[in-house]
C-alpha cells in the first residue's frame, strides 16, 4: 500500500518495500515535474514488416522474482514469502521488453555468417541497447552466427544479462510519472485504440501494466498481436518474467478495462495500462 507523508513516500515496488524520503520542497517539485511531463506526444513511426514470433524474439531467459507467490482461495489474497536461494536477475521487466523490442526493431540476425567472438557480440549487443527504442533505424546492426534472438540468448544468456542494463533502468523508466495520475475509462478506450495501431505500424508495443497504489502488480510486458472481437481486444503478451509461452491482455469494451490472467505473480483481474518507449516523454 502505498503510503504519502510529509518526509516520505513509503511504497512497494517489483516485489520490494522502499521509503523514499525527501523535505517538502523537493517532494513540491517531483509534482510540478510530473505535471510538466503531461503534455501529450505522438508516437513515433516504426514499419517493422515482419511479424514478432514469440519463440524467436523473445528471450530464452526471464526475469526473475524476489518474492514466491501463493494465491489463497479462501480469502483471496496473494501471499507472499522471499525466493532461497535469492534470484540473481531481478527487478529488469523494464529492461527486457525494452530490450526485446530493441533487438526486435533495430538488429538483424544472420545465420549465415560465421559466429563471431565474445568482445564482438558486447560490442553489438551495446549497439543495440544504446539504439533508441522509439524510432526506427537508418540500417539494422546485423548479429552473425544465429538465426534470431532466441538463440542467441540461449548461447550467450551471461553476456545479455550483463549488457542489456541494471534494475535501475526499471525503477526509472520515464514513463513511470503517468501511473501518478488518474487513467479513467476515456484514458484506457484511448489506450486501446493507441496499441492496435501501434501493432499495425510497428509490430509490438511495450505497456506498463499497473495497479496504482495498491502496486499488487507494476510490470513491463510486450504486445506483439491483437484480436478485436465485438466484446473485446485481446492483445498477445510476451511477458518477461514467464518465457515460456505467450499469454493475453484483455480489453473490455463495454466496461472500457483492462484485465490480465491469473499467474504465478499476480491474483488476475483488472488492471491499467498505458504504452511506454514510443515518444519523448514515456
Amino acid at each position: 500500500m502505498l503510503k504519502f507523508r510529509v518526509s516520505g513516500v513509503a511504497f512497494r515496488v517489483f516485489g520490494a518495500s522502499y521509503t523514499w524520503t525527501f523535505g517538502p520542497w523537493l517532494g513540491l517539485s517531483w509534482i510540478l515535474l510530473a505535471l510538466v511531463f503531461c503534455g501529450c506526444a505522438g508516437a513515433t513511426k516504426c514499419s517493422s514488416q515482419r511479424p514478432f514470433v514469440f519463440k524467436q524474439e523473445s528471450f530464452a531467459f526471464a526475469n526473475e522474482l524476489v518474492w514466491e507467490y501463493r494465491f489463497n482461495p479462501a480469502t483471496g489474497q496473494m501471499g507472499h514469502q522471499r525466493r532461497q536461494p535469492p534470484p540473481a536477475y531481478t527487478h529488469r521487466c523494464f529492461v527486457v521488453a525494452r530490450s526485446a523490442r530493441q533487438f526486435f526493431q533495430n538488429a538483424q540476425f544472420d545465420p549465415t555468417l560465421p559466429e563471431a567472438d565474445e568482445a564482438t557480440y558486447r560490442r553489438l549487443i551495446r549497439q543495440v541497447i544504446s539504439s533508441s527504442p522509439r524510432r526506427e533505424p537508418k540500417e539494422k546492426i546485423i548479429i552473425p552466427g544465429y538465426a534470431n534472438l532466441h538463440a542467441f540468448s540461449q548461447a550467450h544468456e551471461c553476456l545479455l544479462k550483463r549488457e542489456c542494463g541494471g534494475a535501475w533502468q526499471s525503477y526509472f523508466q520515464r514513463g513511470h510519472w503517468r501511473m501518478l495520475f488518474p487513467l479513467s475509462q476515456g484514458h484506457q478506450e484511448r489506450v486501446a485504440r493507441q496499441l492496435t495501431d501501434s501493432l499495425r505500424r510497428n509490430g509490438v508495443a511495450v505497456v506498463h501494466v499497473v495497479r496504482f497504489p495498491s502496486l499488487s502488480i507494476n510490470h513491463a510486458v510486450v504486445l506483439f498481436d491483437s484480436k478485436e472481437r465485438e466484446s473485446e481486444i485481446e492483445f498477445a503478451v510476451y511477458d518477461p518474467n514467464s518465457p515460456e509461452e505467450p499469454t493475453e491482455l484483455t480489453y473490455d469494451r463495454v466496461a472500457r478495462r483492462f484485465r490480465f490472467p491469473a499467474n504465478h505473480y499476480f491474483v488476475g483481474g483488472r488492471v491499467d495500462v498505458y504504452e511506454v518507449y514510443h515518444a519523448w516523454n514515456y
